[in-house]
């Protein structure tokens, strides 16, 4: 069986082929695109076809052999891939269908990944650099994409992944504003955005559709397709060795650090306006698309070290604005 997505066609083959589909319906009739869910589904069917090519019960013992960790795996992605199998099986026992749902705790999350915080004048290099990019033979486009997709990281705080995901209907240029679609955890939500980067994508759209008209991506690659993360990471690599940004050794530079700098950026002048933040980051949260406020109060940890490299602010004079973080937060 095929489902078509806004960006492929997964085909199922297994016993669950049309449970799968079915499920996977449900979603996007609820308005989730589930397009990465569905890959990993996908794989899953795989897997069954394989190793259970006669099994139509999602039993205990084929769960448990797709919970076997691989050794390329890091928490993180060992967890993601568990994720849809346990919604899948949820959805079958709404179904009044015997399915076996793995546990919650049969993957943990990783330690949150220190990031690495761009200087003011680091992203002033970077963007320098940027604003100097060639076009290339057949993508006469890419010195307009490229840079309009990782400022925009910067200055609304998004994440790789949903950047490079943006379609053209998602993009709201009259208002200012983002649709962000199915995001993680399979959340959506609202960004809205100030005038100056509205400018900038009204610009790059107006190159790009007279180039590419009727794209669906709003930041088209070479083929008018969607951006893949290597293709994007290997531009975004080149660009920092020519803007001499080299990282701190223990701490490299990345694509995703722009919405860690974006939020501790934001802080920083929350706290220099002497602005409450225990009024301020509910909104910075609601804003990130986070789960839970613990998640932006992470950000808090990373202000000090910001502020004196920055500025010379000092953070003791600030502590009376900082909320009490637990150590699982």
């Amino acid at each position: 069986m095929e489902r078509q997505g806004t960006e492929m066609v997964y085909t199922f083959e297994s016993h669950f082929a049309a449970q799968i589909e079915n499920f996977i319906a449900q979603k996007n009739a609820l308005g989730f695109g589930y397009l990465e869910s569905s890959r990993l589904l996908r794989d899953f069917d795989r897997f069954c076809l394989t190793h259970f090519p006669e099994e139509n019960t999602l039993t205990k013992e084929l769960c448990l052999a797709w919970a076997t960790k691989k050794d390329t795996e890091g928490n993180n992605t060992f967890r993601n891939r568990m994720m849809p199998v346990r919604e899948f099986a949820r959805y079958l026992n709404r179904n009044g269908e015997a399915a076996y749902i793995l546990p919650p705790d049969i993957a943990r999350k990783d330690a949150p990944y220190a990031p690495y915080i761009y200087t003011e004048a680091e992203i002033l290099a970077i963007w320098d650099v940027f604003d100097h990019l060639k076009p290339r033979g057949g993508f006469p486009v890419r010195q307009f994409v490229i840079p309009a997709m990782i400022k925009l990281m910067y200055c609304c705080g998004l994440r790789p992944s949903e950047a490079r995901r943006l379609h053209v209907d998602d993009v709201d240029l009259d208002i200012g504003r983002l649709n962000i679609m199915e995001s993680k955890q399979h959340r959506s939500r609202i960004v809205m955005m100030a005038d100056d980067v509205v400018e900038m994508l009204s610009n790059c759209n107006a190159v790009v559709s007279a180039v590419m008209p009727g794209r669906e991506p709003f930041f088209p690659n070479t083929e008018g397709g969607f951006y893949g993360k290597r293709g994007l990471e290997k531009t975004f690599r080149l660009v920092l060795k020519k803007a001499g940004v080299t990282g701190t050794g223990r701490r490299s530079p990345r694509l995703y650090d722009f919405r860690h700098t974006f939020a501790t950026h934001r802080l920083y002048h929350w706290m220099n306006e002497g602005k409450d933040l225990n009024v301020m980051i509910p909104y910075l949260s609601a804003y990130m698309g986070h789960a839970q406020l613990s998640d932006t109060y992470y950000y808090i940890h990373l202000v000090p070290g910001l502020l004196e490299e920055m500025s010379g602010f000092t953070f003791s004079s600030a502590e009376a604005f900082l909320p009490e973080v637990g150590n699982d937060e």
